[in-house]
């Protein structure tokens, strides 16, 4: 278990003395048991100034270039080694903004409770979210709460918006992509989609797997701090792992991309999984990876750079943009042949985030 996740579990809150033991459909009606429920629970765990005011939105001012994103999270299960449902929702969308070189200032967040959900559960959940944040810096400032019918959902799913500010020296896009620019992955990939799988098939590893879910919003940032617009473009891996960045890249921007095998980073344990369960990990998803496409001339400075972060130390420059094969990435394996890496065609792992 990592530092900050027993520094979270020291951190956790008693849970208010509730006079239910589970959602029900009061508890989206709008009338009491809502207003017990968000008043003693979600108000009180994510207090802040803005969403204390109980309205319908948020009111804020933000200097300069805005972003804004939004994402919807169904993992199952909704708890999983490493994390849960609600850290995922935080950071996915935190690390969304960070991709268009954006820190994350506001979140919204909304709920879909399935009848029976067990308060407990939810109130873990929200704690997550809370910690998340604070780890982010980042403010829930307005959401949502509905309950649906049992067996119309699945324990929980949750919506989260995202606005942020544009770091000023930031120009990420596909044009800005060019031939012999450097691809950086920054970490080992495939953890989190064998974290969830194992959870969810009931699998037993000699060596524990968990979830890389992690904001990366202060990695990016100190990146541009430094190299501004050499930093071509991100876009970090989660569903299509690897293998489906590098092909939206690739048919995106027109260009081909070359990598190798042998530079890209994985645990051991995470690649004997994904053998015993036919798995590729290029195409299983991850929670705390980006990939970079930075001018070649500053890649090695690059690298060096995230090789000081935490959440760099195992990055590797994988391989480079190219005029040839365009729209096609190709690989060089580790025995040396080379073989064309596909967009994944149907579904690896269905609902990982």
């Amino acid at each position: 278990m990592s530092i900050t996740k027993k520094i979270k579990m020291q951190l956790s809150c008693p849970m208010p003395k509730f006079d239910f033991d589970s959602i029900n459909l009061g508890h989206g009606s709008g009338g009491i048991l809502t207003q017990r429920l968000l008043n003693s629970g979600v108000f009180e765990m994510l207090k802040n100034d803005k969403l204390d005011e109980k309205h319908d939105g948020a009111f804020f001012s933000l200097d300069g270039e805005l972003a804004f994103s939004t994402d919807s999270y169904v993992v199952h299960p909704i708890f999983f080694p490493g994390g849960d449902i609600g850290e995922l929702a935080v950071n996915g969308t935190v690390n969304d903004l960070a991709m268009c070189g954006a820190m994350a200032r506001y979140l919204s967040l909304s709920f879909i409770i399935e009848e029976g959900l067990p308060v407990e559960q939810f109130w873990q959940i929200l704690q997550s979210i809370k910690y998340a944040c604070d780890n982010a810096g980042v403010q829930v400032v307005t959401g949502d709460t509905k309950v649906v019918e049992k067996g119309k959902g699945d324990k929980i799913f949750i919506n989260t918006s995202g606005i942020g500010t544009v770091h000023a020296a930031a120009d990420i896009r596909l044009g800005n992509i060019k031939d012999r620019d450097a691809v950086i992955v920054s970490g080992k990939i495939a953890a989190h989609g064998i974290a969830i799988m194992s959870k969810r098939q009931g699998l037993e590893f000699e060596t524990d797997i968990t979830s890389d879910t992690i904001n990366l919003n202060f990695t990016v940032k100190k990146l541009l701090d430094i190299y501004g617009d050499k930093i071509h473009f991100l876009r970090d891996a989660t569903r299509g792992g690897l293998a489906g960045v590098l092909n939206e890249i690739a048919v995106d921007a027109k260009k081909g991309i070359d990598i190798r095998e042998k530079d890209i980073a994985i645990e051991e344990q995470v690649a004997g999984a994904c053998e015993m369960l036919g798995l590729d990990p290029l195409y299983v998803a991850n929670e705390g990876v980006f990939v970079a496409v930075v001018d070649a001339a500053v890649a090695a400075e690059v690298l060096n750079n995230l090789r000081q972060d935490a959440n760099g130390l195992n990055s590797a420059v994988i391989g480079s943009i190219t005029g040839e094969h365009p729209a096609k990435v190709i690989l060089q394996s580790a025995i040396g042949g080379r073989r064309v890496v596909n967009m994944l065609p149907g579904e690896q792992l269905p609902r990982i985030c």
